[in-house]
């Protein structure tokens, strides 16, 4: 198996040593200029053939031209942080306080560097090799960011593919799925305002939170009874706040949350539900309310072909029975949707082992999955982009 390249295995305690350095030194969303000028450092020692700085700010995109003429394919990975505490006593622990690498980011953009690394030395390809570090993943939507200065239509890409990894998915393994594979994610907030005043005379009130919790119980039957089954969401409402005191009726309640699903109708028909409930409890209880809903990411689809071509790489490198190819679709988010809006592509997961979970204080990514994210990005390579024989 591909995993088992001498020059790969020779990679990793370098590029280990990366990752832990961008795991102890994380930054957010765009600002990123020790990450950037990092990453921009070794691809220069590495000895690329072109790199793009500044791209959407703090991106980075570097190109390896093969031995021959061919198609143009990007590789993304993404760089960004999160603001946690972390909570490890790992001797590579983050050295900012409030901030962490808890999705594993630092990994992802080390196991690209070994990739740019090995391509670099082989050039065992015809065409060119993209590689893309993205800012801003994090809620930013860096993604959107580095598709909207026109660079990769410039650059002519064929097509694209991004890694993520998963913990409790065992090290060595692989998982994707044909079509809608991540969710799209939207925010909500709603402000609602009443006339507040002492909790004794509730009658010459009008409380804020007795429609708030009219708003709660309604946004519950969107799911049930407006959406298709088969092709269902989610509403969280995760914060709720409304006055101090015991004795006290308020005059505002604020709540917020979170909008998933993995249909773009269903989410047209929650956001247009989200609406007129709203409207129709301010009514009722009489109450000013207003619905702010934001649009992040787009479902993230992956395309066919690409799936099938991801798919056969991950099986020369970890084997076929280490390759899932019906993984159920996750309801997290991924800003990568932009990009393979613009191009056909896939988002591939691989296995981080027994872990916390992403986004936990705990997280750490799991060095021993790096020889297998550094050998599927040279195996897409090498078979989309083969040598003339």
């Amino acid at each position: 198996m591909y995993i088992k390249n001498n020059r790969i295995a020779d990679l990793v305690p370098e590029v280990t040593e990366w990752r832990r350095w961008l795991h102890r030194h994380p930054e957010l969303l765009f600002d990123l200029p020790e990450t950037s000028r990092f990453v921009t450092e070794r691809l220069r020692e590495i000895g690329v053939d072109e790199i793009y700085e500044n791209v959407a700010e703090t991106g980075v995109v570097a190109i390896i031209n093969g031995a021959g003429d061919g198609p143009t394919i990007g590789l993304r990975a993404d760089m960004d942080a999160l603001p946690i505490e972390e909570a490890s006593d790992a001797g590579h622990a983050s050295e900012t306080p409030g901030k962490m690498h808890a999705c594993g980011h630092d990994g992802h953009s080390a196991m690209l560097l070994g990739a740019a690394k090995y391509l670099a030395e082989t050039r065992n390809f015809s065409g060119k090799a993209v590689l893309i570090f993205q800012p801003a993943e994090e809620g930013g939507l860096g993604a959107k960011a580095m598709v909207d200065t026109g660079l990769f239509e410039r650059l002519g890409l064929h097509e694209i593919y991004g890694m993520h990894n998963m913990p409790n998915m065992p090290v060595g393994e692989f998982g994707l799925c044909d079509g809608p594979t991540l969710a799209a994610t939207d925010f909500f907030y709603i402000d609602i305002e009443g006339l507040g005043g002492h909790a004794s005379q509730p009658h010459k009130c009008v409380d804020p939170l007795a429609a708030a919790n009219a708003i709660y119980n309604s946004f519950q039957s969107i799911i049930t009874r407006n959406t298709d089954p088969a092709k269902n969401g989610l509403i969280s409402i995760t914060a709720l706040q409304a006055g101090e005191a015991n004795n006290v009726i308020p005059q505002t309640a604020t709540m917020k949350g979170t909008v998933r699903n993995l249909h773009e109708d269903t989410r047209d028909i929650i956001e247009r539900r989200m609406h007129e409930i709203v409207a129709g409890v301010a009514e009722s209880h009489g109450v000013k309310a207003t619905l702010n809903y934001e649009r992040l990411c787009p479902v993230t689809v992956n395309h066919s072909d690409q799936v099938d071509r991801a798919a056969e790489a991950a099986i020369g490198v970890a084997g076929a029975e280490n390759v899932d190819r019906e993984q159920p679709a996750r309801l997290g988010g991924e800003d990568f949707s932009y990009m393979l809006q613009e191009h056909p592509g896939a988002i591939i997961f691989i296995g981080n082992g027994d872990s916390a979970g992403l986004h936990h204080p705990a997280y750490d990514f799991n060095d021993d999955a790096i020889p297998y994210g550094i050998a599927f990005w040279a195996k897409i390579v090498e078979d989309r982009l083969p040598l003339a024989r």
